[in-house]
């Protein structure tokens, strides 16, 4: 039964590998063939925009995207919920509200590291608004998403209180609101990847647990596990993976909804298989979605602006949507107009 799930994620490792080189030759400064000549030996100033400039960023939309793919698969099991996702947790909207305070409070704060730091602080507390209500809630997801999706209203809206009260500012906050990895350099890559190693080894680590968890609390009481706490970790480590990648990235749209959905057609619902599956399409998603920006800005003549990648994950998302809306609309009303 679980022979064909190994191939079909061993398969998925090479083509992140080639949505990430994709990403790495595309630019303004470096064609294609430039890049893989610099690669192979090239002139000092190719490599030095390779290594110091394209890699990192490289490097980050894979960690950002799987942080996503792992959250979004982790928040699905533990609501119980398929349109369950990063967005409607509090973690996404607590971390660009911490950057935007960072940009509004200006001098130091509003420096790269700093403001990372206070998305990545705003993140853990509107989740562990999230996390701590769990507590109360109990046993009911359904109510845990309905409060995840005002938690998250409550920051967008303070969010943008922040934003008109200091208006010069929407141009800055604009990759916190979409998400962009337009200027990322290996000081964001940092404190990323310690973050995805150890929140995908945990997941994967639970992964039995997970499997429990996503079928009904009836079911985890009569097999010994304890549905409150065990549901804490798991939203604990939804929070801590959003977090790093709104830090990182900014609120990049639909890959933490999409992504598991994807590996739950590829390697089935076991979490083992499902989560790291969920990371690698999560990791190859938001690289192409770069990708597309890159191409789209370079065409446009913007380079000094950049489309956000976010922008081309919410446009993609929602025709994913939309066309599993049609297919689920035809499947009930049995194909009739």
């Amino acid at each position: 039964m679980i022979g064909w799930r190994w191939p079909a994620l061993v398969l998925l490792v090479p083509v992140v590998a080639v949505c990430a080189l994709a990403q790495l030759a595309t630019g303004s400064s470096l064609s294609p063939m430039d890049t893989a000549a610099a690669l192979f030996g090239g002139d000092g100033h190719a490599y030095s925009v390779i290594v110091e400039l394209r890699v990192p960023r490289v490097l980050v939309a894979l960690c950002a995207g799987a942080c996503l793919g792992v959250a979004g698969a982790l928040l699905q099991c533990v609501l119980r919920n398929p349109l369950a996702a990063p967005e409607i947790t509090g973690v996404g909207s607590g971390a660009v509200l911490g950057a935007v305070s960072a940009s509004v409070a200006g001098g130091v704060a509003a420096t790269a590291p700093f403001m990372a730091a206070a998305a990545l602080v705003g993140g853990v507390v509107g989740g562990g608004v999230l996390w701590m209500l769990a507590g109360r809630l109990g046993g009911d997801a359904m109510r845990l998403a309905v409060v995840g999706v005002v938690v998250s209203a409550v920051l967008a809206g303070l969010t943008l209180v922040l934003l008109t009260a200091r208006p010069q500012l929407a141009g800055a906050v604009t990759r916190w609101l979409l998400g962009s990895l337009v200027g990322r350099t290996w000081e964001h890559l940092a404190p990323l990847w310690p973050v995805l190693a150890v929140v995908l080894v945990a997941s994967v680590a639970i992964a039995g647990v997970l499997d429990v968890l996503a079928v009904d609390d009836d079911h985890a009481l009569a097999v010994g596990l304890a549905v409150t706490p065990w549901r804490n970790v798991v939203l604990a480590l939804a929070a801590l993976a959003t977090s790093a990648a709104v830090a990182a990235v900014g609120a990049t749209a639909f890959i933490g909804l999409l992504a598991p959905h994807a590996a739950r057609w590829l390697t089935g619902a076991a979490h083992r298989f499902l989560v790291p599956a969920a990371a690698l399409i999560g990791a190859g998603v938001l690289a192409l979605a770069d990708t597309a920006a890159q191409l789209v800005t370079t065409a446009v003549g913007r380079a000094e602006a950049g489309l956000p990648a976010g922008a081309v994950t919410a446009l993609a998302g929602a025709a994913v949507l939309i066309a599993l809306a049609r297919r689920s609309s035809s499947s009930i009303t049995g194909g009739s107009e």
